[in-house]
């Protein structure tokens, strides 16, 4: 995780000794870095910049507000997947016509609330999905025609964990190659839709750049095919999914990957879409957490935490590494297993680690949380859910109260 360090013995963010953001918040609680995130969205833009280019924000990594006004503040568009994505878009002050909608499961209303934004792409999932959106962008009678990308499966291994692998054609994701052609054509005699792009997104969490480059081939060729078919495109969209560094890996960025596929974008003049969003705030949060128990059963010993997989998910869900680290500086260690308090055997952080020696009170940060933590957070055991905060420099702000008791029962009526 980025902009951490010991200053007299205790651990800060950028200027912000995280004692104090314990005493701001309570524990657990989100905290980011805006410093990285903006440092991470300006290497992906600068990276590009031969290239026009759009970086569309992936807010399914971490939707809050504040962090998507940061971004937006400079000129970041949005790749969104639900309407409720839309809806937040919005209040970040993402313009309309910088946000590309995916999914492969796009609603009648989600559809309609993109069409009456004006956004500026759908990327369409299925035949079905083609139809269902000239249906539709007809009934509404706004005078425009919905403009689109087809996303390509380009059946490319992106080396990545299966679950957050997307391009190959066993996963549910995308049209295949062969069947593109087709479906473009059809798009084209279709009266309610407008073809304007391509699009692929391989898999989250590459850490290595040869199966993207792989895929953008394809795509290029794709493209040829189809402007030697009469169709000109104006977009590329290449997804997301650069890795960062959680504990060992040496991720290729993106300037490696511009590097790369620069040259065989460059000459189809098209406008080179991308999609990331791990790689902007994956290394700018981390998950506060105090230590409620210490635990020895003769066979291993647990430290037990107020956060649980409720608020980060990814050690249960992936076996995904998360480095832990004492708020408090100290050299002591022992091998333990960090573990939450859910009713669940699932329900850790860690496994036979060795790690800060702790006490009961003490704080600890499960760092590179800022992507897919708060995001997939749930109210399981009837937990409310963490608060975050943002820290610039020495100032520090609460971005979301932490969930009351009042707010898990909101909506639901006893008859």
């Amino acid at each position: 995780m980025e902009n951490l360090a010991y200053v007299g013995g205790y651990l800060r963010c950028e200027g912000v000794d995280l004692r104090q953001i314990a005493e701001l918040a309570g524990t657990p609680t989100y905290l980011y870095s805006q410093q990285s995130i903006v440092k991470r969205f300006e290497a992906m833009d600068r990276a590009f910049a031969g290239l026009p280019h759009l970086v569309c924000f992936a807010l399914k990594a971490n939707s809050n507000l504040a962090i998507g006004r940061v971004l937006a503040e400079r000129g970041a568009g949005a790749d969104i997947v639900s309407g409720g994505e839309l809806y937040r878009a919005l209040k970040m002050g993402i313009r309309p016509d910088r946000i590309i909608f995916a999914g492969v499961g796009k609603t009648a209303r989600e559809i309609a609330e993109a069409l009456e934004a004006g956004i500026l792409l759908f990327n369409v999932e299925s035949e079905g999905e083609l139809l269902a959106l000239d249906e539709l962008a007809g009934r509404l009678g706004l005078g425009k025609r919905a403009p689109i990308a087809l996303r390509v499966n380009p059946d490319v291994d992106p080396q990545t964990h299966p679950y957050i692998a997307t391009g190959m054609k066993k996963y549910k994701f995308g049209i295949a190659g062969e069947q593109i052609p087709r479906l473009y054509r059809l798009a084209q005699e279709l009266p309610n839709v407008e073809p304007l792009g391509i699009q692929m997104h391989i898999g989250s969490q590459l850490v290595r750049i040869q199966p993207i480059v792989e895929a953008v081939t394809k795509i290029v060729r794709l493209v040829e095919a189809l402007r030697a078919d009469g169709l000109a495109l104006r977009y590329i969209d290449i997804g997301g999914g650069l890795g960062i560094a959680y504990r060992d890996e040496t991720p290729e960025g993106p300037a490696r990957l511009a590097a790369a596929i620069g040259p065989l974008i460059q000459p189809t003049g098209c406008t080179l879409l991308l999609e990331p969003g791990r790689f902007i705030v994956g290394n700018g949060g981390g998950l506060l957490t105090r230590v409620l128990y210490v635990k020895d059963n003769g066979v291993k010993k647990f430290v037990i935490v107020d956060a649980g997989m409720n608020d980060l998910i990814r050690p249960s869900l992936y076996d995904a590494y998360h480095e832990i680290r004492p708020v408090r500086e100290t050299e002591a260690r022992e091998t333990v297993d960090v573990v939450g308090p859910i009713c669940e055997s699932g329900d850790f952080f860690a496994h036979d680690r060795p790690v800060a020696a702790v006490n009961p009170g003490d704080l600890l940060l499960i760092a590179s949380a800022g992507a897919y933590g708060f995001a997939m957070a749930s109210n399981y055991n009837a937990r409310p859910r963490p608060a975050e905060v943002l820290i610039a420099g020495d100032s520090v702000r609460i971005v979301r109260r932490r969930e009351t008791y009042e707010d898990l029962i909101r909506g639901e009526e006893l008859s």
